[in-house]
């Protein structure tokens, strides 16, 4: 944009708010920006509207009427450093930012100042700065990167790292909000280049906007002080984000294998009804009830405009209100252990604290539109722009934004309490029939009320799905307007469905409206049996891995918080193989103190009631880096100063941890293990660390174990064996460091195969290694939860195995169909080939056999 003329005046003491607007209007008189007349119109324009726009910032303008008084654009900033009062309340104004508008240039600056304002330590710095060019280059620096309408014009830095989205969904809300909150920590600009499109990192508006699909090769940059840091920091994240992401696919694939497995007993069963509406099957089961029509309630918005002030105080009212309404949700999800609602709502958080989204809104109440119908024309485009994305699971998630557009609405209407859905009083079996199943609906969706929900729109990967799974209800979406009454879906519609009773099979998609008689009883019949095969297969997750000829494995889940461990062990998982503690430093901007992490680990302990646990120690470095660490940059992180490395060189980290563990071990079985070890000499230093904390806190000894993650680890393995008390491999970094493949290569990730022969021989070496000692041996990397690699494992000689919730019953099942003689001889066969590939054909005949 064309350079605004910026007028300064530093360290004033005006007496009131008028002596304030005044000399900043004389500001502009004196540089030629207005005629004399009008410093009298921002006087009147502030008698009319306080133009006090919160963290000290005030920006007078003059009435609509006048603006032929103003010869040419320009600002006047007057700098308070000791406040004046601006109003009858409290709030002081430090910075008086008065505009002359011949046309719209000063919009840019507006948009500028919404998001200076937002930054408290810069708002302090520009209010007692001795340097006027500091306040004119923030007012007029170029729009901050991804502002509304400017995506187009963003470029690379030349400081950058490509990767490759392994997101099984694509980059949706949830991710684009931890992406946009990483982000946001760092002072530097950071981007994201996905095809042609460049997205501002700090915006999950913009960075929906990519349009970013499974695969996508993305470029991320960064300028400024702390760039480095900033690619860093926001690649670690999004390859963690991308692990839990394909987990949470593969724990959704099985429910949808379980699902198909039980639905399997409805044959081909097609109950007689009046009429049969077909959909995608989004969560399984099978249920008779009611139907209930249930819809958003429509929201009338006027245009009307008070002044600036106060639409801007009514919008930040809103916002302000809405984000404690999702807080909330998010919370009480958590407790009632609904962890993906909770996501949900934290996502919609990070939405409503979009810099772009807000700009667009302060754009349009600054040009005199009442903030209710700025946000809602603010928030049309971006749906309108979502939906319209090719890939059909992103442009699913423009629900989202209408959803948390809407609660935002409601409170700018003075509606703050509706809930959003008409709820009349609905049956105790009632079938939902909807539009769709917005978040903020379903978080008012008694479960014991509720058997299930058919909609118009949606997929199953959009959240409706996920809701509905959460809530372990069965759901079809995707059904068209035959489940909408007349009207509602823009077209003649069908008559009301309300009050019929119908059959919902999520296990196949179909609705069953009006079933017969007979049809009613035959799928009572189906729901008790299904029933019984439910519980069937639950108790068969409880057997252990035995095989077929009396060797036991034990099989263990991969959990870090306290409220997953009920889940694990209601999949068949027998303890906890692996507590990544790294997620307490992750999840959080300071370094979790010695209680607080004694009540994390106490709180795991007491959750598997005797249960064995194997906590790992900090493990930080390489692909994982937390920014209040202070860690130096390093230039190949991965070779560098990571987990056991950076505990060895940090007292002040591991000493508090491993207090808190000899404290939380006084309540429950637990076990130590150190991550990256790569020389005997860490290991007598580690434990020499660990016997003086212990003596201090007069502690008992806990079982001591190192993960084997580097081939020295496992070439070593006989001399290690000799000063711990077991092994856990970790297949990931071992598959990485034996292959010489960074993971996250957007060309050579496909490299990293644990399957490869040369990594299963360094298993077979650290099995053999630890046997001189009689030590156990785990493995905690993915290659435990692949049922071929689960195989090949067990027929190497491991004794544990550590996935996944989602993989642990079917794990368990493989390896009871087999004999130990079996799996030994497949190990065999796979050290004598030369590929991965080659491996893998083993697995196949042994498939064809029966696995």
């Amino acid at each position: 944009m064309s350079t605004i003329p910026v007028e300064v005046r530093l360290g004033a003491a005006p007496h009131n708010r008028e002596d304030a607007v005044r000399a900043a209007g004389a500001l502009l008189a004196q540089a030629g920006h207005i005629h004399p007349a009008y410093v009298d119109s921002l006087w009147q324009r502030e008698n009319a509207a306080n133009t006090f726009l919160g963290e000290g910032l005030a920006i007078p303008h003059g009435m609509v009427e006048d603006k032929h008084l103003v010869l040419r654009t320009g600002l006047a900033v007057l700098q308070v450093p000791a406040g004046v009062r601006w109003g009858d309340d409290a709030k002081q104004a430090r910075l008086v930012v008065a505009i002359a508008a011949a046309s719209d240039e000063h919009l840019q600056v507006l948009r500028r100042l919404t998001r200076v304002m937002r930054d408290s330590a810069l708002m302090q710095r520009l209010a007692t700065t001795t340097d006027a060019q500091e306040i004119v280059r923030t007012l007029v620096a170029d729009t901050p990167a991804g502002a509304a309408g400017d995506a187009a014009a963003l470029e690379d830095f030349p400081l950058g790292r490509e990767l490759s989205l392994n997101y099984p969904s694509g980059l949706h809300a949830r991710p684009a909000g931890e992406w946009a909150r990483v982000a946001g920590r760092f002072q530097a600009r950071v981007h994201v280049r996905c095809g042609d499109t460049v997205a501002d990192a700090k915006s999950v508006a913009a960075l929906l906007s990519l349009g970013a699909g499974r695969g996508a090769q993305l470029r991320l940059s960064a300028q400024g002080a702390d760039a480095a840091a900033a690619v860093a920091t926001l690649s670690a994240t999004i390859a963690r984000l991308g692990d839990e992401e394909s987990r949470q696919a593969e724990l959704s694939a099985a429910r949808q294998a379980q699902a198909q497995g039980l639905g399997r007993a409805l044959g081909d069963w097609q109950p007689a009804a009046r009429r049969t509406v077909t959909g995608i099957a989004a969560s399984p089961g099978l249920v008779v009830g009611t139907l209930v029509h249930v819809g958003d309630t429509a929201l009338e918005v006027e245009d009307r405009f008070a002044s600036v002030a106060a639409e801007a105080a009514a919008l930040d009212h809103a916002l302000t209100t809405a984000l404690a309404q999702l807080q909330q949700l998010a919370a009480e999800a958590r407790t009632g252990g609904r962890q993906e609602q909770a996501a949900i709502f934290t996502a919609h958080q990070g939405l409503l604290q979009d810099a772009d989204l807000l700009q667009a809104v302060s754009r349009s109440v600054v040009q005199q539109h009442g903030a209710a119908w700025a946000w809602r024309q603010a928030m049309a485009e971006r749906v309108s722009a979502q939906r319209a994305l090719a890939d059909a699971t992103l442009a699913a998630r423009a629900a989202d934004l209408q959803d948390v557009g809407e609660r935002v609405l409601r409170h700018l209407l003075g509606r703050g309490q509706d809930t959003g859905s008409s709820q009349p009083a609905w049956p105790e079996d009632a079938i939902l029939l909807a539009d769709d199943i917005s978040p903020s609906m379903a978080a008012q969706i008694d479960p014991a009320r509720v058997r299930g929900f058919c909609t118009a729109r949606g997929g199953p990967t959009a959240h409706t799905a996920i809701l509905a799974r959460a809530l372990g209800l069965p759901a079809v979406v995707a059904a068209g307007p035959a489940v909408l009454p007349a009207g509602a879906s823009g077209d003649a519609g069908t008559p009301s469905l309300a009050g019929t009773v119908a059959i919902l099979d999520g296990y196949r998609g179909r609705l069953y409206v009006a079933p017969s008689e007979i049809a009613l009883v035959e799928a009572r019949a189906h729901i008790a049996r299904l029933a019984q095969l439910q519980e069937e297969e639950s108790r068969s997750r409880q057997q252990p891995a035995t095989t077929t000829d009396g060797h036991t494995v034990e099989i263990a889940a991969n959990v870090n918080r306290a409220d997953q461990v009920a889940r694990a062990l209601e999949a068949g998982a027998e303890g906890v193989g692996l507590m990544r503690t790294e997620f307490l430093f992750l999840e959080r901007n300071t370094v979790p103190d010695e209680e607080d992490q004694y009540q994390s680990y106490r709180a795991m302990v007491e959750a598997l009631h005797g249960l064995p646990l194997v906590v790992r120690t900090l493990d930080i470095g390489g692909d994982k880096k937390v920014p209040h660490l202070d860690l130096p940059v390093e230039e190949n992180p991965f070779l560098g100063v990571r987990g056991a490395r950076l505990a060895l060189r940090r007292d002040d980290l591991l000493v508090p941890q491993l207090r808190a563990l000899y404290r939380a071990a006084r309540h429950g079985p637990l076990q130590v293990m150190f991550p990256m070890i790569s020389t005997v000499e860490e290991v007598r230093t580690l434990r020499a660390r660990m016997e003086a904390v212990r003596a201090e806190l007069n502690a008992p000894a806990v079982p001591v174990g190192i993960m084997i993650e580097v081939p020295s680890a496992a070439l070593l393995a006989d001399r290690l064996a000799a000063h711990v008390d077991f092994f856990s491999i970790g297949t990931n970094d071992l598959t990485q460091y034996t292959l010489a493949v960074d993971r996250q290569h957007p060309e050579l990730a496909g490299m990293a195969d644990s399957l490869h022969p040369a990594v299963l021989r360094l298993v077979e070496r650290t099995v053999a290694g630890a046997r001189r000692h009689g030590r156990w041996v785990g493995v905690c990397g993915g290659l435990a939860g692949e049922p071929l690699g689960a195989a090949l494992l067990v027929g190497l000689g491991v004794d544990e195995l550590s996935m996944s919730s989602s993989d642990v019953g079917t794990v368990k099942a493989l390896l009871r169909r087999h004999s130990l003689a079996e799996l030994q001889d497949l190990a065999r066969r796979a050290l004598d080939v030369d590929t991965a590939d080659e491996v893998r054909a083993l697995g196949a005949a042994l498939r064809s056999a029966g696995a």
